[in-house]
């Protein structure tokens, strides 16, 4: 682990966010694939009242400290990731999209870990392997030729999230770094939803999903995020995020009654091995700063 940050809040603090970020997935799955609202209404909801959420916390270190200057590349990549990521899931299944996704990240986040001096034994790249097998392996039964839009979007989405991930560990508040993308992000989004205005379709069930998505999910979560990164190298923040669809499939299980398989379990412990055998080594690298 990066020092300045103790062993067990780093470890704490990730996996809280992973929880974060798997709620995030059963909570846009709930609303997309319902029909409960429409994918531009539901991306700005999320950004709105995460926004407004964390804009009120923040406030009282603003009133006295002053307002740290924003980072517009974490805001647009943040605006990029939340629409992206609904509208690619309006044609793509869950399994795949989540393939796409953290293969996207995973592509990003390992690059730029490269390109600092990172090193990475061959115990390491094995666990990075079996981790990724196991992912296939839990979302193959559904895995078919994706929609190519859909693709394309989620790829997007998974690149944009790895930046924002990398621009996550500079910042010097989590707090007020994640409230500043977010309020940079709103009027973005908001153009995107009044472009979309014909197609806007919004039930209050689906409204509430994407308040919790926005407020918990992706506003806490975030900042939660953003105070682990400190203490993750990019290698490791990325290798540890192939642990969202595992939790999100446990979550599917104890929330939306789908059933817990023998795939699952054996998809579990191959993901969460690798992602242990990765974490369990000790990095020959220099930080990304």
């Amino acid at each position: 682990m990066i020092p300045g940050l103790p062993l067990s809040s780093t470890a704490f603090l990730t996996a809280m966010a992973m929880i974060a970020f798997a709620a995030n997935s059963l909570l846009c799955r709930m609303a997309l694939g319902g029909e409960l609202i429409d994918a531009a209404s539901f991306a700005t909801i999320r950004v709105v009242t995460g926004g407004g959420f964390l804009t009120i916390i923040a406030l009282p270190r603003w009133r006295k400290h002053g307002r740290e200057k924003a980072d517009l590349l974490a805001a647009a990549m943040l605006f990029l990731y939340m629409t992206f990521f609904s509208y690619a899931y309006l044609s793509l299944a869950a399994g795949t999209g989540a393939l796409i996704l953290f293969g996207a990240v995973q592509l990003t986040m390992f690059t730029a870990a490269l390109r600092s001096g990172e090193r990475f034994s061959p115990w390491s790249w094995s666990g990075l392997g079996l981790a990724l097998l196991g992912l296939v392996y839990l979302v193959s039964p559904g895995l078919e030729s994706p929609d190519l839009k859909g693709a394309l979007l989620m790829a997007v989405a998974g690149i944009a999230w790895g930046i924002y991930s990398l621009r996550g560990r500079l910042a010097e508040s989590a707090l007020t770094a994640t409230a500043n993308s977010f309020l940079f992000s709103v009027p973005l989004i908001v153009a995107v939803s009044l472009f979309s205005f014909k197609n806007v379709q919004a039930s209050p069930q689906g409204v509430g999903l994407a308040v919790a998505s926005g407020v918990v999910a992706s506003g806490l979560g975030y900042v939660v995020w953003f105070s682990a990164l400190r203490g993750l190298t990019a290698a490791r923040a990325a290798t540890v995020q192939l642990s969202v669809p595992i939790i999100a499939a446990f979550g599917g299980v104890a929330l939306l009654s789908e059933n817990v398989t023998a795939r699952l379990l054996i998809a579990s412990a191959a993901t969460l091995g690798g992602i242990w055998m990765v974490l369990s080594q000790r990095v020959k690298a220099t930080d990304i700063r």
